[in-house]
């Protein structure tokens, strides 16, 4: 009775303890950083200012895009490193002890175009932009390699920084679902695959400034008209996303 008690002390122990140590180890649920700029916002209803230009990309556009990735360059992969999740883990020692890697993993995560069930896309539907990724990867836990896949539900917000002019988007994952992983490894693998997609794929390049930015030289006026973004905004409907780029004109003469 006494060594099974101790057993019993000694689990009960070893699960709080190992709670406590997933908890503090990942900060909590991973969120993605904040980054530059601010979210786009819809078009005024009183209607776009003069020297706005509308750019549309459907939903063929982005199937036709992910189609390419995913069939004529490699499948998008990123290190699973828990540690960049949080910078004082660098220091805690046991992570060393429970996060090795074995030289049979990778220690990735790569997107994959289908997988669980779901097909990896962009969904522009009801106002918002939503992403289905589908994945497999692999990572040490204890010493063991744990293979898994899986797939998550994640949400795009387009946000617009107006000292680079630039449009990019900042996604955020919203639900990890994996594929018969125990409880217990889910605890670790969830975070950090959380972890990874917020911080790693951040933040995505949907319009450069300088790229859509004009600058035209006009001989019969011996001048250069010249046009640089002031403001973006945006809209989904009807399958498309509407960006309404502003800008502001000046002529120089030469």
């Amino acid at each position: 009775m006494g060594k099974l008690l101790t057993f019993i002390i000694g689990a009960l122990a070893g699960i709080l303890v190992g709670g406590a140590l997933v908890f503090f180890y990942f900060g909590g649920v991973p969120r993605a950083a904040e980054l530059p700029g601010h979210p786009v916002q819809p078009p005024d209803q009183s209607g776009s200012p003069g020297g706005t230009a509308a750019v549309v990309l459907d939903q063929k556009f982005f199937d036709a895009v992910l189609q390419t990735i995913f069939s004529q360059m490699n499948a998008p992969s990123f290190p699973l490193n828990a540690a960049n999740s949080n910078p004082k883990v660098g220091r805690f020692t046991a992570e060393k002890i429970a996060f090795q890697q074995p030289n049979s993993c990778d220690g990735k995560i790569t997107l994959l175009p289908e997988g669980s069930g779901v097909r990896t896309s962009v969904k522009l539907e009801n106002g918002e932009i939503k992403a289905p990724l589908a994945f497999k990867g692999s990572y040490a836990v204890f010493g063991q390699c744990l293979q898994f896949a899986g797939w998550t539900q994640t949400s795009l917000e387009l946000r617009y920084d107006d000292s680079t002019k630039d449009v990019f988007g900042q996604i955020r994952v919203e639900t990890v679902n994996l594929d018969g992983v125990s409880p217990l490894a889910s605890g670790f693998v969830t975070p950090i695959v959380q972890t990874t997609l917020n911080n790693r794929v951040n933040p995505i390049t949907i319009l450069k400034g300088q790229q859509i930015a004009l600058n035209l030289p006009i001989s019969a006026t011996d001048s250069t008209l010249s046009a640089v973004v002031s403001d973006v905004r945006a809209e989904i409907k009807e399958n498309e996303l509407r960006l309404f780029v502003s800008y502001d004109f000046a002529g120089s003469k030469q």
